[in-house]
């Protein structure tokens, strides 16, 4: 690794009262994994963006292969070998899985798609992936997790000399990842520059060769992964050292808030004939945060949309505070309050067209209004009370969330349920995708709206998270509830032989 397959110098980007780049430089080597490392708002998505064609750089120079190349759109990116994963999915839910992966370089014979070819070489990307998937299956259908790997595969298509990799494993099983970092160790030895994009620090540590990290839209430094370690990174991206992921807090829980009685549920989008849940019961008292753990696809997700009211339960009843409670929707939830910050924010809980202002404000529109119609006075003084409580960093409460981080978004949906001042909170992968610094304060939330009397359900896919924060632990394997743990009784070896059944 001599000369730079990819030399980015001097980048710089504004945007309407926010500076997102500084004069940032990056290098990637053939055969090279480079991780990009910084809080949320630092400026990784910004540069990767320019580098993919998103967005146009205000100043600085980008080289490939030694020749200066300038980027004006995706399509342009791609043909010159530069190919980017996003955190959030960016496929086409009604098209097949084949149709996905090739969009707009379909092999064809005649002028027409030689739909034989096309799966052919779906099924040869799919089977390196180790995904099983039919290649006419429609996308809509896959979980979040196949979803993820028909993304890589769209990657792997395309003759690259880059590869951009945002937040990669995020919706992965631990087998899944490991198969992944295969097919990525496959990658550099045949040449190819990889950027690693990552909040999991040991995810990092495994994987990458160097490291660059970013903070406030500039350089920090880079270093070699072997010669650095986790602690210096993190004081590198937030400023400031930080000796534990995740905080722990003395509880003292209350009288029972919500209780889930024998909740069963068949029927999923891919098989309409699975059991998802099988009589599942479960409690959480105010002021306890109960953590859910399973593997993907182990109902966690599955009981906390019924009983939110989202999906449709066969057979079970709800309590709060004892009493049976019809929730058939979220407008019921709500009304009993309830709140739910959901596992996938961009498909779920935002409007990212509309403003920071309207997000937060959703839930209690009743609250700021005046006369029937919204006083945009009381409004802004409730959404700026909120910004300014959860650090959400912006440039105004009216910009669009679309705009902003995906930590910042994170808190916005935060925001909108803490307006609601909820007695129960379901917290679905509440830090995926967010920073060590946000998750810190996230962690931070969570203890005081625990303090304060507030049950929370927290589901997280990290079991580090789970075990420091929950004060007792529900693990899910195949739709069933099969063991419940007190923070004493947990560690990662009890909960893990649960999990896998």
């Amino acid at each position: 690794m001599t000369e730079p397959i990819l030399k980015m110098e001097a980048i710089s980007k504004e945007f309407p009262g926010v500076r997102a780049l500084d004069n940032v430089h990056l290098e990637v080597m053939g055969g090279e994994i480079l991780a990009l490392l910084g809080e949320n708002g630092a400026g990784k998505s910004t540069l990767m963006k320019i580098l993919s064609g998103v967005y146009n750089k205000d100043s600085g120079r980008i080289s490939l292969d030694g020749k200066e190349i300038e980027v004006h759109n995706p399509h342009q990116a791609q043909k010159m070998g530069i190919t980017i994963i996003y955190q959030e999915l960016n496929l086409m839910p009604n098209l097949s899985v084949a149709e996905n992966i090739f969009i707009g370089r379909e092999p064809n014979r005649f002028r027409f798609v030689d739909w034989r070819e096309l799966h052919r070489k779906t099924r040869e990307l799919t089977t390196r992936l180790g995904l099983n998937v039919s290649p006419t299956a429609l996308v809509r259908n896959l979980s979040v997790a196949e979803q993820q790997m028909v993304e890589i595969a769209r990657a792997l298509s395309v003759e690259s000399r880059v590869i951009i990799m945002d937040e990669p494993t995020s919706a992965l099983t631990q087998n899944e990842v490991e198969h992944l970092f295969k097919i990525m160790h496959e990658l550099r030895a045949n040449g190819l520059g990889i950027i690693f994009i990552s909040h999991r620090m040991d995810e990092v540590f495994e994987i990458s060769d160097r490291i660059v990290v970013l903070r406030d839209g500039a350089n920090v430094g880079t270093v070699d992964t072997a010669s650095s370690s986790p602690d210096e990174i993190v004081r590198m991206m937030v400023g400031r050292p930080v000796s534990e992921f995740f905080g722990q807090a003395e509880s003292n829980p209350g009288e029972v808030v919500l209780e889930a009685r024998n909740i069963s549920k068949t029927g999923s989008t891919n098989d309409p004939h699975k059991v998802v849940l099988r009589n599942v019961s479960m409690s959480v008292r105010a002021g306890e945060i109960v953590g859910m753990a399973g593997l993907v696809g182990s109902g966690r997700t599955d009981l906390a949309r019924c009983i939110f009211g989202v999906d449709e339960r066969d057979s079970g009843e709800i309590l709060i505070h004892g009493v049976p409670t019809s929730i058939r929707s979220a407008r019921d939830a709500i009304r009993v309050g309830m709140g739910m910050v959901p596992e996938d924010r961009k498909l779920q809980a935002l409007f990212l067209a509309m403003s920071v202002e309207s997000n937060a404000s959703m839930a209690v529109l009743g609250d700021v209004a005046k006369l029937g119609f919204v006083s945009e006075k009381r409004e802004g003084s409730l959404v700026e009370g909120f910004v300014e409580k959860l650090s959400v960093r912006l440039a105004t409460i009216k910009q669009r969330v679309l705009d902003l981080s995906g930590g910042n978004q994170q808190k916005v949906v935060i925001a909108r349920w803490l307006a609601l001042k909820p007695r129960i909170l379901i917290m679905d992968e509440p830090t995926r995708g967010i920073d060590v610094g946000a998750k810190v304060e996230v962690h931070t939330l969570m203890h005081a709206l625990a303090r304060e009397g507030v049950a929370i359900i927290m589901i997280s896919s990290e079991l580090p998270e789970v075990l420091a924060m929950s004060d007792r632990i529900l693990v899910m394997h195949e739709g069933e509830l099969v063991g419940e743990l007190t923070r004493a009784e947990a560690t990662q070896e009890r909960i893990g032989k649960l999990m896998t059944g």
